[in-house]
C-alpha cells in the first residue's frame, strides 16, 4: 500500500479543526483524578496537564491494547517490536522510555533491570481507567518520573451484583475472552475479573543474520504468536465512618514468540499486589497507608531450549497524611519506601537497593488563584540524597484557565545499565532534569480546548557510548514542545483532536543537534463518532512524522498515517456486537526499525453487560 503523503496528512489534521468553529460547546462531566497531586482533584483543579481515559472511552473506542489507548494522548509516542504482546515502549514528551513511571492501583510496576513496565501484558478488559500526567512528578513520586506518570486503575466492584462477559474473534486466528463479576454496598465491595487472548500473530521482524545483522540479527520469516491469561481481584470494607480497608491483586501470565538471534520466546509474568488503609483521624486529618509488591518475571527460550531467567521485585510502603489548613489549604506529607531486587540466571554485581523518601506538598485556592508547592528528598542506597521540587500556579479567568508550573526530577540508572555482564557501566551517575510548562484551557465556540507549551532539559543523559561499548552519562538533551487538544460536539458527531509539535534533541557531545531516537517531531490523532439509535460508529486517524531509530540519526523511520473504523450495535438491552477494523488502507510502517506492524486487521466481539 502506498504511504500517505505527510503534507496531505497535516492538512487533513488541520482541516478537521476548522469546521468545529460553528459547534456548540458541551461541558464535560466532572472527572476526579489523584495522580497529579496524590490527592483527589477535579481535572479543572489540577495545575499539571492530565489526560483521563475512562472505562467508557475504552468501550466506545473498542481498544484492544493499552498502547492503542495511549496513542491518543498528546505528547506520547509508542514504539512496538512486532505486534501483539511484543516489547512496547512509551516515550512521553520526548523523554526516554524509562523516564515514565507506571503505577497500577498506586503500586509502582516495571522491571528493575530494564526500567520499563510491560504494558503489552496488561489487558484493557481489566482496566477501569488510566490517568496520564505529562511532565515531571519526581517531587511526589521520586525516580523515574522525568517524562510523567501513568497510573492504571483496575476494575473495582460497586453497586449491586453485576456480571459481564465478552467473546471476540479476529485476524491472525485471534480469540479474546473475558468475564467478571462485582458487587457492593455501603459496607464494602468485591470484584473478580479474568481475561485471555490467543493469537497466531505475524512475522515480528524483517532482520538479517549476523554479522551483517540488523534489527533482530536473525532471519525467521514465521508467525510470532502470543497468548495471555490475566486476572484481577479487589475488595474492601468500611468500618464505620472513619476506616476503610481495601486490597487489590493483578497477575498476567503470557507466552510471547518473537525473532531473535539468542532467544525467540519468553514466558512472562507481571504481578501487582496492594493493601490500603484510609483512616479519618479527625475532621481535618486523613491518614493513608499503602503497602504493595510488584513482580516482573521473564523465562527466555531459543527454539524451546531454556536460556535465561530474569526475576525482579519491587517492595514498597507509603505513609501519607492529608491535613486541611484554613478554608482552602491542604498539606500533604509522608514517607515512601521502595526496595528493588533482582534475581534469575544472570549474575549482577549488585542485586538489591532501597530508597527512602520524605515528601511534602501544600496546595491552596485564593479566590481565582490556585497555588501548589511540593518538595521531596530521596535517600537512595547507591546514589545518596537527591532533592526535587515543584511549584505550580493557576488563575481562572471568565472563560479560560491559565496555569504555569516548574519542576525538577532525577532518574537512577537501571540494574542493566549498571551491571549487566559485558554491557553495564558501574560508574554511571543519575540523570537530572528540570521542566517548565505553561498551559491554557477552557470552553469556547469550538468546544473544550487545551494548549500546553513545555520545555525540559535533561543533564547527564544516559546513552550508549559506541566507543566504550557501554552506556555512559555522555549527553544532555533539550526538549521543547506544544500540545493541543480540542473536544467538540458538532451536529450529532463527537470529535476529539490531539496534536503535538516537539523538538527533542541532544544538546552536547558528538550527537549535538541530533534528534533523540524514536521521537517524531509532529504527530496527532482525530477521533470521530456518532450514535444513531441502537447503532454507534466511528473512525480514527493517527498520523506521525518521521523519526530516527538511533541517536546518530543514520537510520530513518518514515512517517505514516493509519485509519481505523468501528461500529457497535445494541442487539438487546444487555447485549452488544462490536466490529473494529484497523489500518483499513493497509499502511506499511514501523515504529522501531526492522520490526513489522500489522496491516489491515479486524476483531468482532459479542458483549454481555446488564445494567
Amino acid at each position: 500500500m502506498k504511504r500517505f503523503n505527510q503534507t496531505a496528512v497535516s492538512g487533513l489534521l488541520a482541516a478537521s479543526v476548522f469546521p468545529l468553529a460553528v459547534a456548540a460547546s458541551e461541558q464535560p462531566p466532572l472527572t476526579i483524578v489523584i495522580t497529579g497531586s496524590r490527592t483527589a482533584q477535579t481535572v479543572d483543579e489540577t495545575l499539571v496537564p492530565v489526560t483521563v481515559i475512562t472505562r467508557k472511552d475504552i468501550e466506545d473506542k473498542q481498544a484492544q491494547t493499552v498502547a492503542g489507548l495511549l496513542r491518543d494522548v498528546p505528547g506520547l509516542v509508542i514504539s512496538n517490536n512486532g505486534g501483539l504482546g511484543k516489547a512496547t515502549s512509551i516515550r512521553l514528551r520526548g523523554t526516554e522510555s524509562d523516564h515514565v513511571l507506571v503505577l497500577m492501583d498506586g503500586v509502582k510496576i516495571g522491571s528493575a533491570t530494564t526500567g520499563t513496565a510491560a504494558i503489552q501484558h496488561i489487558p484493557v478488559e481489566l482496566i477501569d481507567r488510566i490517568e496520564v500526567v505529562r511532565g515531571p512528578r519526581a517531587s511526589l513520586y521520586g525516580s523515574e518520573a522525568i517524562g510523567g506518570v501513568i497510573q492504571i486503575f483496575t476494575r473495582k466492584g460497586q453497586g449491586g451484583f453485576r456480571p459481564y462477559a465478552a467473546a471476540g474473534a479476529g485476524s491472525h486466528n485471534t480469540t479474546r475472552l473475558n468475564a467478571g463479576v462485582s458487587g457492593g454496598s455501603d459496607g464494602g465491595w468485591f470484584g473478580a475479573d479474568i481475561a485471555s487472548i490467543d493469537s497466531d500473530g505475524f512475522n515480528a521482524c524483517r532482520g538479517k543474520p549476523s554479522p551483517d545483522g540488523a534489527g533482530c540479527f536473525t532471519d525467521e520469516p514465521d508467525d510470532d504468536g502470543y497468548n495471555d491469561l490475566s486476572f484481577s481481584l479487589n475488595g474492601g470494607v468500611r468500618l464505620g465512618n472513619r476506616v476503610t480497608l481495601s486490597g487489590r491483586a493483578f497477575r498476567s501470565d503470557a507466552d510471547t514468540q518473537y525473532d531473535g538471534s539468542s532467544v525467540n520466546q519468553s514466558d512472562a509474568t507481571v504481578q501487582s499486589l496492594g493493601l490500603n488503609a484510609d483512616i479519618v483521624a479527625s475532621e481535618n486529618w486523613t491518614v493513608h497507608l499503602t503497602g504493595g509488591q510488584s513482580r516482573d518475571i521473564s523465562d527466555n527460550f531459543r527454539d524451546g531450549d531454556y536460556k535465561s531467567r530474569f526475576d525482579t521485585r519491587r517492595d514498597q510502603f507509603s505513609f501519607q497524611n492529608d491535613v486541611k489548613i484554613g478554608a482552602g489549604g491542604l498539606l500533604v506529607a509522608g514517607v515512601d519506601y521502595l526496595k528493588d531486587s533482582v534475581g534469575g540466571s544472570t549474575d549482577y554485581a549488585v542485586t538489591a537497593r532501597d530508597n527512602t523518601a520524605v515528601f511534602g506538598q501544600y496546595q491552596t485556592r485564593l479566590g481565582a488563584h490556585d497555588v501548589q508547592f511540593s518538595l521531596r528528598n530521596d535517600d537512595n542506597q547507591q546514589f545518596g540524597n537527591f532533592t526535587t521540587g515543584g511549584v505550580g500556579v493557576g488563575h481562572q479567568f471568565k472563560s479560560a484557565r491559565v496555569t504555569a508550573s516548574y519542576s525538577t526530577a532525577f532518574k537512577a540508572p537501571t540494574f542493566n545499565e549498571l551491571y549487566f555482564p559485558g554491557f553495564g557501566n558501574a560508574d554511571l551517575g543519575v540523570e537530572k532534569a528540570r521542566s517548565l510548562n505553561v498551559g491554557v484551557s477552557g470552553d469556547a465556540a469550538p468546544g473544550r480546548y487545551t494548549a500546553n507549551l513545555f520545555h525540559t532539559q535533561i543533564d547527564d543523559l544516559i546513552a550508549y557510548d559506541a566507543a566504550a561499548g557501554a552506556p555512559a552519562n555522555i549527553d544532555e538533551a533539550r526538549i521543547t514542545g506544544l500540545e493541543l487538544t480540542l473536544d467538540s460536539h458538532l451536529a450529532g458527531w463527537d470529535v476529539a483532536t490531539s496534536l503535538t509539535f516537539q523538538n527533542p534533541r541532544a544538546s552536547s557531545g558528538v550527537n549535538d543537534g541530533h534528534r533523540l531516537p524514536r521521537r517524531a517531531k509532529n504527530f496527532g490523532s482525530i477521533d470521530i463518532s456518532r450514535a444513531l439509535g441502537k447503532l454507534r460508529f466511528g473512525a480514527a486517524i493517527h498520523a506521525q512524522g518521521s523519526a530516527y531509530d538511533d541517536l546518530a540519526n543514520t537510520r530513518r523511520l518514515d512517517g505514516f498515517a493509519t485509519v481505523d473504523v468501528r461500529s457497535e450495535y445494541a442487539l438487546a438491552k444487555a447485549w452488544k456486537l462490536d466490529l473494529r477494523i484497523n489500518n483499513i488502507f493497509d499502511e506499511d510502517y514501523e515504529t522501531a526499525a526492522f520490526y513489522n506492524q500489522d496491516g489491515v486487521n479486524g476483531m468482532l466481539t459479542l458483549r454481555y453487560a446488564p445494567e
